[in-house]
């Protein structure tokens, strides 16, 4: 297994509390992930995270080709941080933990740490460099525009 690792940093012009809330809410996900990838939340507990909970989610990963992801959070210290986990989905492994760090009454800085791998190593290193990395790195510059669009920069 080759693990993999992504590391991503944005300040937020928000509370900590502000940001906690809304990153803690599964549903929110939908909304920062861009709409070609008809991302849909479809199950499990939509609450905002726990230890324990179960998400299932939708997403297209080509034309015509749909998989199910689920994730569990396994990791919960409310207003600094939360870890998901794969269960189920297309990766062998994939762990990304959610950080909210205060730097003002009205600043935050979200960091993301994801480490992942692929099925099918060796095989699967063409499919990251052609499409899975191209994809992470979209994902996540969309998820920067999107939080800026919505609170500010």
């Amino acid at each position: 297994m080759h693990l993999r690792e992504f590391r991503q940093s944005q300040v937020l012009p928000i509370p900590v509390e502000e940001a906690w809330a809304f990153f803690s809410n599964p549903a929110n996900l939908n909304e920062i992930t861009p709409p070609d990838m008809r991302f849909q939340t479809v199950g499990g507990d939509l609450s905002p995270v726990h230890v324990g909970q179960l998400i299932w989610y939708r997403l297209q990963l080509a034309p015509f080709i749909y998989r199910t992801w689920v994730t569990e959070i396994k990791l919960v210290v409310p207003g600094e941080c939360f870890v998901d986990e794969q269960r189920f989905g297309p990766y062998k492994l994939w762990y990304h933990r959610h950080s909210f760090k205060k730097l003002s009454e009205t600043h935050t800085e979200v960091s993301d740490h994801v480490v992942y791998a692929l099925p099918f190593w060796p095989f699967s290193e063409v499919a990251h460099a052609l499409y899975v990395q191209p994809m992470h790195e979209k994902v996540f510059r969309y998820r920067q525009q999107e939080l800026v669009r919505r609170f500010g920069s």
